[in-house]
């Protein structure tokens, strides 16, 4: 990637089919080359630029270990894996966010302006077509008014329950329920009173008490 463009890599139409692979695989220790071309398919070399991309946008660290926001990207709620994708893209596009805060809103071609702006590139040079293909890629995986989860509501020391839709975390000790139950009673056929007695005796006992 260029030092001084916004983050791109020439192969645009693998980031999506690896991201794909991403949300369905188990996370490594580290994401390297070996695990992109041998648990995720991507052997071929314009895949193995993903691995900076992945870096500035904040998903696996510098030596390649998957990231809190890695771990978000693959969560089962679709709104906390967007939202930690849309945290990603301005990340890795702060530059282009300084220019224009609602730049996930652009068309196309007013991205590619923005971009030729930044750059002094030209209309239709490579690297431009790069760079907006890769930002667009990216984009659909995020959802930028979703609000991003934070870490301890998705893994809670405290054993509090985690609303799988995404709500507010409920703190166990105040979860209160209310039950209900209908005891269904077949009486021995007697007329000893004492019978009755001595069965209604011990339901209120053992069973009646609060």
């Amino acid at each position: 990637m260029a030092k001084n463009y916004p983050a791109f890599v020439n192969a645009t139409g693998v980031i999506a089919k690896i991201l794909d692979k991403i949300k369905v695989a188990a996370t490594p220790e580290r994401f390297t080359q070996d695990f992109l071309a041998t648990e995720l398919g991507f052997p071929g070399g314009g895949s193995k630029a993903f691995i900076p991309l992945a870096k500035k946008l904040g998903l696996l660290a510098s030596d390649g270990t998957p990231t809190d926001r890695y771990k978000q990207f693959r969560n089962t709620n679709d709104s906390v894996s967007k939202a930690a994708m849309a945290e990603a893209i301005k990340t890795a596009y702060a530059d282009v966010y300084l220019r224009n805060e609602y730049a996930h809103s652009l068309s196309k071609n007013d991205l590619t302006g923005l971009i030729m702006e930044m750059t002094g590139l030209e209309k239709g040079n490579k690297t431009i077509g790069a760079i907006c293909g890769t930002y667009e890629a990216l984009k659909t995986f995020a959802d930028f008014k979703a609000s991003p989860a934070k870490s301890d509501q998705l893994d809670d020391p405290k054993g509090n329950i985690n609303n799988p839709l995404g709500g507010e975390v409920v703190d166990a000790e105040d979860l209160k329920l209310n039950l209900s139950y209908t005891i269904n009673l077949v009486l021995p056929k007697t007329d000893d009173v004492a019978v009755f007695n001595a069965i209604f005796k011990s339901l209120r006992e053992n069973l009646l008490k609060k």
